[in-house]
């Protein structure tokens, strides 16, 4: 740093916080690169032997939201696809694929609704949530109104759940419904700028409605896995019955669809769930950056990150339903050799370098 004014980068014009050692942008020493004469005071000993970050794409944080955006969007889209051919192919099966498309639209709306009006309330209750309250929880209360001004979003609901574990999540269709709840473990454990992270992150969640995205996904997600379930098990005693009954008699169905139907029935589950997982990835990373531009402290939210994996993010009632709500899967910890197909959320380890170099930390200091 230069007379007190913070160093841009020479490699990629980035302008850094006072006294960083890396470019929160491209993770360069700042002060290598051309045209580094004018910043040699910013380079040290230290910094030079400390090992370079990752190499990531140059991506502006706007257009790294944009890029998330999209990508959900079309993940989205994409799952709706695979719902609605798989009951065009079960329909086709049974002789008639208008009909199972039409079923397919009845089942969804369903356990849309369900979801959509009753969603938060299930999810708080299996979980033993409680809404905060009293002077214990002041400082939490505290906390959320002022991410909630930062964020410019509706102050949410607050809402404890008694657990030793440390976690956190974010529900309610519409930013003016939301509700946040965290574990007493984490308020025990937290200082009050991790807690403004955790809170940020959970905030940053509520306004891009990332809580709605995983409701719908989830929804989409169950509805196809009953819709494959009811298919192989009617296929499995319809063709039983018939073939005791009707000495093996055929259907109106069409043979084609039939195949179709098999073939997506067992593996639209397993791809819908993938395209969840990878929706729920790209909103982790979104909601990490939101949060560090609205709490101004990057720095916060990594140690809170570091802290909740080294304490454990376990809550009771945890399961495979819920588990991509939290901020830190409470059924699994991914490290950075965790299958990113199978990952509900992005590994905790590159989170945190990503946090620590938008505050200009070096990776290992």
């Amino acid at each position: 740093m230069i007379g007190g004014i913070a160093p841009a980068c020479p490699k990629c014009g980035g302008i850094n916080r006072p006294g960083a050692d890396l470019c929160y942008l491209c993770g360069d020493p700042l002060g290598a690169g051309p045209g580094a004469n004018a910043f040699v005071g910013n380079a040290t000993p230290a910094a030079a032997a400390r090992p370079p970050l990752r190499p990531v794409p140059m991506l502006l944080f706007t257009e790294a939201a944009r890029h998330n955006v999209r990508m959900s969007a079309l993940l989205f889209a994409l799952l709706f696809a695979a719902f609605f051919l798989l009951g065009t192919a079960i329909g086709g099966a049974y002789g008639d694929p208008g009909t199972g498309l039409g079923l397919s639209f009845v089942l969804y709306a369903i356990l849309g609704a369900t979801a959509y009006f009753s969603g938060s309330s299930i999810v708080l209750s299996i979980h033993g949530a409680r809404e905060a309250g009293g002077e214990e929880h002041r400082q939490l209360r505290n906390v959320v109104e002022e991410m909630a001004i930062a964020a410019g979003v509706p102050p949410p609901k607050v809402y404890v759940i008694p657990a030793a574990g440390m976690n956190a999540f974010a529900a309610g269709r519409r930013p003016e419904e939301a509700c946040v709840a965290v574990t007493t473990g984490l308020l025990d454990r937290l200082n009050r700028e991790e807690l403004q992270g955790v809170i940020a992150h959970e905030l940053a969640h509520v306004k891009s409605r990332d809580t709605l995205y995983n409701v719908c996904a989830a929804v989409l997600v169950g509805a196809v896995a009953l819709l494959s379930d009811m298919f192989l098990r009617g296929t499995l005693w319809g063709r039983r019955g018939r073939a005791e009954g009707e000495g093996g008699g055929g259907g109106r169905g069409n043979a084609a669809f039939f195949v179709l139907a098999l073939l997506l029935a067992v593996l639209a589950p397993l791809a819908a769930k993938l395209l969840q997982m990878s929706i729920s990835r790209q909103r982790e990373y979104h909601a990490d950056a939101a949060a560090a531009g609205f709490t101004r402290n990057p720095l916060g939210l990594a140690s809170a990150l570091a802290k909740i994996t080294a304490g454990g993010p376990e809550v009771p009632g945890e399961n495979r339903g819920t588990q991509h709500l939290f901020i830190v899967n409470p059924l699994r910890v991914f490290g950075p050799d965790a299958s990113a197909l199978m990952s509900t959320h992005p590994p905790t380890e590159e989170r945190i370098q990503r946090l620590r170099a938008m505050g200009g930390v070096a990776a290992g200091s």
